[in-house]
């Protein structure tokens, strides 16, 4: 029966790699491995084993999403990653981005305001051998300026704008990938580079508001 369960989890998730990330432009070989590696239904309530691979958000309590597979993949793709990268990871919330990251980079640290998700997704990183993510409790506007600067960050929850705090602990050359705003959102990558800050505009999102603080 787990087997049987496990080959079903296994082609649902190629079905979501062909129809949904590469039918809709993810090209990054790496991108598609790591998302073809992990085990999304490890990072969501039972209740919602069933839609394990379908592209939609889905609830993780606390008020919170685990992100739609191809918005997961696109991020990642457009943080352009060589495998070397230092990044930070605002909301760790399921774990799920923060798994695929420890695949596509060097060291991942990720920032989690509510002290249930931290603990869980902390806990099953561990479990699951994801040992170049660290998990860490405290507010994401904040940063973590003791370990930037940082090649990558990449926000899982939307501000009304970039956290100027977060903008500066960017390295050069350093790509920060947020969606921005409220009612209304974008995706924007922001890049470090010589002449300023250079924003992209990607397209609209839907991701659960950014709120300060920690939530002991």
């Amino acid at each position: 029966m787990k087997n049987d369960k496990q080959s079903i989890m296994n082609d649902q998730r190629e079905k979501m790699i062909n129809n949904h990330l590469i039918a809709r432009g993810i090209s990054d070989k790496r991108v598609i491995e790591a998302m073809r590696r992990i085990d999304r239904e490890l990072f969501i309530p039972d209740q919602y084993m069933i839609d394990a691979y379908g592209d939609h958000p889905l609830p993780i309590g606390e008020g919170q999403t685990i992100s739609q597979p191809y918005i997961v993949a696109l991020m990642s793709q457009l943080c352009s990653f060589k495998g070397d990268e230092k990044v930070l990871e605002i909301g760790c919330g399921s774990g799920y981005q923060a798994a695929v990251l420890s695949i596509l980079a060097a060291q991942v640290y990720s920032i989690e305001r509510i002290k249930n998700l931290y603990n869980s997704s902390k806990a099953l990183l561990k479990n699951l051998g994801y040992s170049n993510v660290e998990v860490i409790p405290g507010d994401g506007y904040l940063g973590l300026p003791d370990k930037a600067p940082f090649d990558v960050i990449i926000l899982t929850a939307a501000p009304g704008e970039p956290p100027p705090a977060l903008l500066e602990q960017l390295a050069p050359g350093g790509r920060m990938i947020a969606p921005v705003g409220g009612s209304v959102q974008q995706l924007i990558k922001v890049t470090s580079t010589e002449k300023g800050l250079q924003t992209e505009e990607i397209i609209h999102v839907r991701f659960v508001p950014m709120v300060p603080g920690y939530n002991k």
